[in-house]
């Protein structure tokens, strides 16, 4: 056989091997893909149900704690009524309106999220909330400081949405310095992004905690239902931004928001 017919044959035995694999590759993709999609669509029928679970809990659960509090007036206004039993129907209706909040933070976080942009002045989005903030700030003793901006620093955002995520994010570092400390809020431009920092001087958090703060339902704080950052974290990546953490324990903790920047409407 001469040699440039060999040199043809092995090329198509190469080129058949190629495609071969290739094929196969191309086969494993789309098995994967295929389940990725059922996985996808039972998750999907999962936060469905979970949804409408939580809501069939709530109704009658808001019967439950109205029906508490009525009773709970009336015993109060029995002398008769002995102190221990008026004692654990304030523990029942308590935890009941604990219950009624954990399922309105479920079904705000599960819920879908339906953005409504617009150019927002992140340091006047910051200055409501300081002003908000000040009253409790001052009872917890601790000082609230936004650094003046004469800049206006313009996101393209859902105001309601990320006035939220940054609320929680102070009352966070708030009840992480519960004998008072200082917390540092402000708003600047940054590599194309539009960002706020929150910067506290609390307790600090490890770097095994670091890890998990934004999982959902993981709190280390008693009473915390563990879905205020989880919630915050969403809200900025539905938003195309992300979220930065930095922490050293005993020294404080530093949260950064990056989002779309905008340009200003006049």
């Amino acid at each position: 056989m001469p040699d440039w017919m060999s040199g043809i044959l092995a090329g198509l035995v190469i080129g058949l091997a190629i495609s071969a694999y290739g094929g196969r590759l191309l086969y494993r993709r789309l098995l994967a893909a295929r389940e990725q999609a059922r996985q996808a669509e039972r998750l999907a029928e999962l936060g469905t149900l979970t949804g409408g679970l939580a809501h069939e809990i709530k109704n009658p659960l808001s019967t439950v704690l109205l029906n508490l509090q009525l009773l709970q007036e009336d015993l109060g206004a029995d002398r008769t009524t002995s102190p221990r039993a008026i004692s654990r129907l304030s523990t029942i209706t308590r935890e009941a309106a604990r219950l009624r909040d954990i399922l309105d933070d479920f079904l705000r976080y599960a819920g879908r999220i339906e953005l409504q942009r617009e150019p927002v002045d992140l340091h006047q989005l910051l200055d409501e909330l300081v002003d908000f903030l000040a009253p409790q700030a001052q009872l917890s003793r601790i000082q609230l400081r936004q650094p003046p901006c004469d800049d206006k620093i313009i996101a393209n955002v859902d105001p309601r949405l990320i006035k939220q995520a940054a609320l929680n994010l102070m009352l966070n570092a708030m009840q992480a310095m519960p004998n008072g400390g200082e917390l540092i809020v402000g708003a600047q431009k940054l590599d194309g992004f539009a960002a706020m920092t929150f910067t506290d001087t609390g307790p600090g958090i490890s770097a095994d905690d670091q890890a998990k703060i934004f999982q959902a339902y993981y709190s280390k704080r008693k009473g915390g239902t563990g879905l205020g950052l989880a919630m915050t974290k969403r809200i900025i990546e539905e938003h195309g931004g992300s979220v930065e953490l930095g922490s050293e324990v005993g020294k404080g903790t530093s949260f950064k928001l990056l989002l779309p920047a905008g340009k200003s409407v006049t």
